[in-house]
């Protein structure tokens, strides 16, 4: 018999049973009662039982019928929901079953998510038969994405497709194929690893940020329920089954009374009046928050939109649709969301039923015991973390959390983003702080006094690749033979040959075997005609920073200039989905700031916090960049590094600085590393240091203020003038 595996209940979810739902809870509840919500993304750090409520959900969602033989799961009351196994015989009777959960792992093949060409059929039997991919499965049930963040573009795109459209068109070799998609799209997601594109995370309708509880009694029962599970899942799962039996009827009794919630003119215009102060984009957040609200109706045992059901709803709905830079974290200002909520036009919020949640229409007290994702942990609940002036900041081009840098007196920001001031640049420190004060000093003193600038607003950089062709994962910096992308050949499948199964030449070769290996006019496949599609497109990249963070950098200028252009192609990376990290030096000694990590808000974050002062200890930093680059390559053999050193190319770190910084940059070239070398010098003295660096490196040289794409052209159009 095929082991049977018991999930763990939902209703034994610390923070997730019938009595106090937690966000995490609730909002996997609401898009289980009303699918068009259109599914959950949860958000939070490692440990936090994203997965184990993603998975129990399915358990909570009543049973579908389905035809017997039908592979795509699709409506018999549903005219407009036809089977590609259709037409079945009237009168069939009918199965019903569970809700599939369908996981949707981070390196499935698109030939596994869309369907393919049934192999077995198309050469033994010369049949076209089309296999059913992740998406039929999904039909009417969950589809469930464990790191969504982290799953390659090709696959998001699908998934794009789908969730707009309801529906999957397969068109691949020499067959078309439609049918229906509509799932419930959950994904989980930890921040640390990197953002989620912004086209899919429109497409979840909610998001939640869970957290682990900080009381230690709550910590204490999370760990004994886990206990107590793993050491017998099925006398665990009998315990809670009459918890799990009633929440599974309360889903069902709210979908049941979905059609009769009212949703008055005057409900429907204070949630569009606080999506507009809230300044979302488009309109899908009206929608969400609208189909939400009436949902928690529903679920609380009401048949008219409140007040609460609103508020609950816009905590759920708005926070990552709120127009942000791309460094900036989901949240919600909810002073301005009760001011609008303030008045008396919508109906009294009524008594709250015993079991459904505090005065608010939360579901349990803020300091309810065990709970997985605190209340205080959710977007917005901590006025003080908010952004100041709410949605309707005037500067709103600023990354977030970024001043606007304090430029000297006559200073005005330039066309590229950086500072550009009329004179000279004011120092942030005193020539003591280049110096980093007595030789073989290393206390604080010898970094010198030291002091912060933040970045102006970034701007579009210039495309930086790395050389040759690589075979890393799918992105979008340098050239990679892969998966995605044309087709430029084929191969015999092995190590260089990744590609998919190419029917047509494998049938060609085989064909052009001579008649005698043919038996009875059927043409016989070997291993050895087996080919492949070998295709070229784009892999993601490390892009490793060595930022000089010395006193030579420090007149704040030129420390504006490097860190928003750091900023900028930090951006970069974010957006072609590379891995990046931050390497400092300054005063004696250099420092991984940020190891390598898909994050690249932390990145900037770090890179905010950056001070200048001190020595240049240019051989250390780039010694500490060659053990990275040596590291991350043992790690993952696939994933080409880019180097990009930002610095003046001075060496003042102790003695034989220079004699030291020349052999240490002959030791990363020998890693044979794609390095660029961004020249941060700027005034009317320049010695070329950096220059001569980068050929020392084999790298390009590149002046800061042509890291900017609009800078390359200008430069490009005068010189063809």
């Amino acid at each position: 018999m095929p082991l049977v595996r018991t999930h763990y209940p939902f209703s034994a979810i610390v923070g997730c049973d019938a009595a106090e739902l937690d966000d995490l809870g609730l909002s996997l509840v609401l898009t289980g009662i009303s699918p068009a919500i259109g599914g959950v993304l949860v958000r939070g750090e490692k440990g936090t039982a994203k997965s184990t409520a993603a998975r129990a959900l399915a358990a909570l969602l009543p049973p579908v019928d389905v035809h017997p033989q039908d592979r795509f799961s699709t409506d018999p009351a549903d005219p407009d929901d036809d089977s590609p196994d259709g037409p079945f015989e009237p009168g069939t009777p009918l199965e019903s079953r569970p809700v599939r959960l369908v996981e949707l792992p981070v390196g499935a093949t698109e030939d596994r998510v869309l369907g393919s060409l049934h192999l077995e059929q198309a050469l033994s039997h010369g049949k076209v038969a089309y296999e059913p991919g992740l998406l039929a499965r999904a039909h009417r049930g969950i589809l469930y994405a464990d790191e969504v963040n982290l799953l390659p573009d090709h696959l998001v795109d699908l998934l794009l497709d789908a969730a707009a459209t309801g529906r999957v068109t397969v068109e691949r070799d020499g067959f078309s194929m439609e049918h229906a998609a509509r799932f419930l799209l959950i994904g989980t997601m930890n921040p640390e690893e990197g953002e989620l594109r912004p086209q899919l995370l429109d497409r979840f309708g909610l998001t939640v940020e869970v957290a682990a509880p900080r009381d230690p009694a709550a910590r204490a029962e999370v760990v004994r329920r886990r206990m107590a599970y793993d050491a017998d899942p099925a006398a665990f799962a009998a315990r809670h089954r009459p918890a799990e039996q009633a929440l599974a009827a309360r889903v069902a009794a709210a979908r049941a009374r979905l059609s009769r919630v009212t949703l008055s003119d005057t409900a429907l215009g204070k949630i569009a009046e606080i999506c507009a102060a809230f300044d979302v984009d488009g309109l899908r957040a009206d929608i969400v928050t609208a189909r939400t609200a009436v949902a928690h109706a529903a679920w609380a045992g009401r048949t008219t939109v409140t007040r609460a059901d609103i508020r609950r709803a816009a905590r759920l709905a708005l926070p990552h649709r709120r127009r942000r830079n791309p460094f900036d974290a989901p949240g919600l200002d909810e002073d301005l969301l009760d001011r609008i909520l303030g008045d008396d036009e919508l109906p009294p919020d009524p008594p709250t039923p015993p079991g459904s949640g505090g005065p608010d229409g939360q579901d349990g007290p803020d300091d309810a015991p065990g709970r997985d994702g605190p209340q205080d942990d959710a977007p917005g609940d901590d006025p003080e973390a908010e952004e100041p002036g709410g949605p309707h900041q005037e500067d709103a081009a600023r990354p977030p959390g970024r001043d606007e840098p304090h430029t000297s007196a006559g200073a005005t920001p330039g066309t590229d983003g950086t500072a550009d001031p009329s004179g000279d640049a004011a120092p942030l420190d005193t020539p003591a702080a280049h110096d980093g004060g007595k030789p073989g000093d290393t206390g604080p003193q010898a970094h010198g006094r030291t002091s912060t600038v933040q970045a102006t607003a970034p701007y579009r950089p210039r495309l930086l690749t790395v050389r040759g062709t690589g075979e890393g994962t799918d992105g979008r910096r340098s050239r990679a033979i892969g998966t995605r992308g044309r087709r430029v050949g084929t191969a015999r499948p092995g190590r260089d040959a990744r590609g998919p199964l190419h029917l047509v030449e494998t049938v060609r070769a085989a064909s052009a075997r001579t008649a005698t290996d043919r038996a009875g006019g059927r043409l016989r496949l070997r291993p050895e005609d087996l080919r492949t599609a070998v295709r070229e497109g784009r892999e993601a990249n490390l892009v490793l920073f060595c930022v000089d963070a010395s006193g030579s950098m420090a007149a704040r200028r030129r420390m504006v200039q490097v860190k928003t252009a750091v900023l900028s192609l930090l951006l970069d990376a974010y957006r072609r989905r590379d891995k990046v990290g931050l390497i400092t030096f300054r005063g004696t000694a250099a420092e991984l700031a940020l190891p390598p990590t898909h994050s690249v808000d932390i990145a900037a974050a770090r890179l905010d916090d950056l001070p200048a002062g001190g020595r240049t200890p240019l051989a250390e930093g780039l010694l500490e960049a060659a053990r990275v680059v040596a590291r991350e390559r043992r790690r993952d053999p696939r994933l080409r590094p880019l180097l990009v050193v930002v610095t003046d190319g001075r060496a003042t770190g102790g003695k034989d600085a220079v004699a030291r910084s020349l052999h240490a940059a002959d030791q990363v070239a020998s890693l044979g590393v794609s390095t660029v070398v961004v020249d941060s010098e700027s005034g009317p003295l320049r010695l070329g240091l950096a220059a001569h660096l980068a050929a020392r490196l084999h790298a390009d040289h590149l002046p800061v203020r042509e890291v900017s794409a609009a800078a390359l052209s200008t430069a490009v159009r005068e010189r063809a003038a």
